[in-house]
């Protein structure tokens, strides 16, 4: 048995920046993955301006610049009738820039910089807290091919859409209308428009829109997602979709070769508009895809987490300090998430059940876009 402050299950995005907040205040910090880093993880790789703005400052801009990872600065956006917004993107603090960067890469920086910071690494599987009395008092671990428990007075759970500690603390299913289900493969056949995110809401995805991201000059990130709920409800697999969307004459024109894909992976998204869930608990707080806090109109979901992952650690701190980790006392996290995501996430939901009755409400709002930028923000609110 071995015992710790905190344990942080998840290296990603999320588990990494809380990590990474709370060893920089002077706790204890151990960081699960069950994978060794790099690895992969199915993305649409776009890292939006304000993940840039938590990166510098949490003291890595010196080392994410070095990095030289390909920015972006304007975005191309179709109707499902065609109209097309294009505008630049406006740089953050700091002169901060979105960029396209493979998960790969992006969480092997950020597991790293916390392991330089002072946090501990453990690879391992996590199986399941351990409850007593309905309190979170740590959590069990298959590591070096045997069973550990490890005790802690406070476990956040950054794992997922999936998470072993989410689905033992709150084990009902989210309807499938607040879930979405996405496709994405990388493609070097596909003309590139340097520095330029594009947004395709064609009407055969709809409510859901197919991407395309530069990564370098010569290599994209593309694919589509859908509200599972519709998507279950028409006769296609997302590889026909995404078919479909590339035998558009548009598209033909942009193909080299055979158009071959490479890497598609699937993953299904959990957004943040359904509000009948918790995220704390006695002992455990839940951050990023785990808290359920994808944007349910764009599918975003790592500056969502990331925001989560400060949350969580600020009110963790607080917890620490008074010796008082139940859930009276980290509820303040759920209700901070709450005031901080929640508007914007709630105005995508009703957009996207809007855009799903009345397609052509979509076609207005981008040409009037065109003549007033900032409207385009409501759908580019993350980028």
């Amino acid at each position: 048995m071995e015992h710790r402050e905190i344990v942080v299950v998840g290296a990603g995005p999320s588990g990494a920046t809380a990590a990474i907040a709370l060893r920089q205040q002077g706790h204890d910090v151990l960081l699960i993955d069950r994978q060794p880093f790099p690895r992969d993880k199915p993305c649409g790789d776009g890292i939006p301006v304000g993940v840039t703005e938590i990166l510098y400052d949490l003291g890595l801009k010196e080392r994410f610049d070095k990095a030289n990872f390909y920015p972006i600065d304007k975005v191309h956006l179709v109707s499902p009738a065609g109209y097309v917004y294009e505008n630049a993107l406006k740089e953050g603090k700091q002169g901060a820039k979105g960029h396209v960067i493979s998960r790969r890469q992006f969480d092997a920086l950020l597991q790293e910089a916390a392991v330089q910071a002072g946090v501990e690494f453990c690879l391992g599987k996590v199986k399941e807290p351990i409850l007593e009395d309905g309190q979170v008092r740590g959590v069990r671990v298959m590591a070096d091919h045997h069973l550990h428990e490890i005790r802690a007075a406070l476990v956040l759970a950054a794992d997922g859409a999936t998470s072993v500690i989410g689905r033992a603390l709150q084990p009902a299913r989210v309807p499938d209308k607040h879930r979405a289900i996405a496709l994405r493969a990388y493609s070097e056949e596909i003309a590139v428009r340097p520095h330029q995110v594009e947004f395709y809401l064609h009407q055969e995805i709809l409510p859901g829109y197919a991407w395309i991201f530069p990564m370098a000059e010569n290599k994209v990130n593309i694919g589509c997602g859908m509200r599972l709920d519709k998507f279950l409800q028409q006769p296609y697999t997302l590889e026909q979709l995404l078919a479909i969307f590339l035998g558009l004459p548009f598209m033909r024109e942009r193909v080299r070769g055979d158009g071959r894909l490479q890497d598609p992976a699937t993953w299904q998204l959990t957004c943040g508009s359904y509000k009948q869930l918790q995220r704390a608990y006695d002992g455990a707080l839940l951050l990023g895809d785990a808290g359920w806090l994808i944007d349910p109109l764009t599918g975003g979901g790592i500056e969502n987490g990331m925001m989560s992952a400060l949350l969580a650690a600020q009110v963790a701190h607080q917890a620490l300090q008074q010796g008082d980790c139940s859930r009276r006392t980290l509820q303040v996290y759920d209700r901070a998430c709450r005031a901080a995501l929640w508007p914007v996430m709630r105005r995508s939901y009703w957009i996207q059940r809007w855009v799903l009755r009345f397609p052509w409400l979509l076609d207005g709002l981008i040409k009037y876009a065109r003549n007033h930028p900032h409207i385009a923000h409501v759908f580019l609110a993350k980028f």
